[in-house]
């Protein structure tokens, strides 16, 4: 029952989580789209008044008539729409997700065994629950401290923006070493997404309500926290695209399984960053398709390094060198028999109608594997997942090297 009530949580969180982030992500990209698209307006009457650029626009059977006012106009009304609780509901209703998700199961979902790293290898449970809680605040304040101090009163946006992409290489980087394939992407965009709620809380709202506060008051607004403003919500616009990907990633283990994931993750943020950044300049008037072109090939680039052609040599490799172990006396066929054997020593506790393993109330993704029937089914996924090392998770239930040779041999 405990784990019926959790899957059910996991279920209205994820919805919620969708809900806000379609909602916020949206509203971000309709007012980029909006302040891009500004146009001197043509009265002399609304220049008067302070309207520094105005579009019209035409949905759902009615016309818009949009206006900016570089200064503050001659009264603001108290109905005054504000963007926050979007933001805070999706890093909210993202980070239950994480706690219930992963934290409470670190051992099985945080810790990285294979890591490189021994300490990272070596890690307990709680002690992968403090490091990812590290990792996501350590992101924050790196990105944060770089903003104020490399381009403070945002004349140097353009050296900052490399800083940013570097910073975000790294962080691919150190996850994969650190934290399990999936969530190492996971936490990858958790990153950009703390990132973005936390620019919406300490500078974008803040910023905006001194705005307000001076000129309710009849004084002039400082121009930094417009300015301060405007730097972090184009930052929260490129970061859209990536983060999206990379919170739907662990669907596909070919990506955070792979040997060179760090290099997959950054090559699909910059991917997602420069398609993005077409549309940006789109809506100013300037079409860029270099800009999309790029975006598309490094995406492309992308699945090239996770492509089981590339990692192909060495898995044959290594199950040419075990396969006298596993061959059966047929001349080196593999039994379906004996995978599933495996299949029920290694996998069955999760993947079954009725999962063993606490913290399943249903097979992950559907995948059940109680018959050899359900076994050949799935042959190719198996293949892949347990040739990559992903499946077991953390190889918790030791499946050996010489088993995955049977598998990666099965057929054959």
């Amino acid at each position: 029952m405990s784990s019926y009530l959790l899957d059910v949580s996991n279920f209205m969180l994820r919805w919620l989580h969708v809900i806000a982030a379609v909602a916020w992500i949206g509203e971000s990209i309709y007012f980029v789209m909006l302040d891009n698209s500004l146009k001197t307006p043509k009265a002399e009457e609304d220049r008067s008044k302070g309207v520094f650029g105005e579009m019209w626009a035409v949905h759902g059977g009615g016309f818009y008539h949009n206006q900016k006012y570089a200064t503050a106009p001659a009264k603001l009304p108290d109905d005054l729409h504000w963007s926050f609780w979007k933001a805070y509901t999706t890093w909210l209703s993202g980070f239950a997700l994480f706690v219930i998700l992963y934290m409470a199961n670190p051992g099985f979902y945080l810790v990285n065994p294979n890591s490189p790293w021994q300490w990272a290898a070596n890690m307990t449970g709680w002690q992968a629950n403090i490091v990812a809680l590290l990792f996501l605040l350590g992101g924050w304040v790196v990105y944060n401290e770089m903003c104020k101090r490399v381009s403070p009163n945002m004349e140097r946006d353009g050296l900052l923006s490399v800083g940013v992409a570097v910073m975000m290489v790294v962080v691919a980087y150190l996850s994969v070493h650190i934290f399990a394939g999936r969530a190492a992407f996971l936490l990858t965009g958790a990153v950009m997404a703390t990132a973005m709620s936390a620019n919406v809380f300490f500078w974008i709202i803040p910023g905006q309500r001194r705005m307000v506060k001076a000129m309710k008051a009849g004084e002039a607004p400082n121009p930094l926290d417009g300015k301060r403003g405007k730097q972090r919500s184009v930052h929260n616009t490129y970061f859209t695209l990536p983060v999206v990907l990379l919170m739907i990633s662990n669907h596909y283990s070919f990506a955070y399984s792979n040997d060179w994931a760090w290099v997959i993750m950054a090559l699909l943020i910059f991917g997602g960053a420069l398609i993005r950044q077409y549309f940006v300049l789109m809506h100013s008037g300037q079409h860029k398709p270099g800009y999309p072109i790029i975006g598309v090939a490094l995406i492309l680039l992308a699945f090239a390094v996770g492509s089981p052609w590339l990692a192909s040599g060495s898995v044959a490799s290594s199950s040419s060198s075990d396969s006298s172990v596993v061959a059966s006396s047929d001349g080196g066929a593999t039994p379906l028999a004996r995978v599933h054997a495996v299949m029920e020593e290694r996998c069955v506790s999760c993947h079954a109608a009725q999962p063993s393993h606490p913290g399943f109330s249903a097979p992950p993704l559907g995948v059940a594997l109680d018959t050899e029937a359900q076994t050949q089914q799935h042959k190719a996924q198996i293949q892949q997942v347990v040739a990559s090392g992903y499946m077991p998770l953390g190889n918790l239930t030791q499946m050996t090297d010489d088993e995955r040779t049977l598998i990666a041999n099965w057929g054959e």
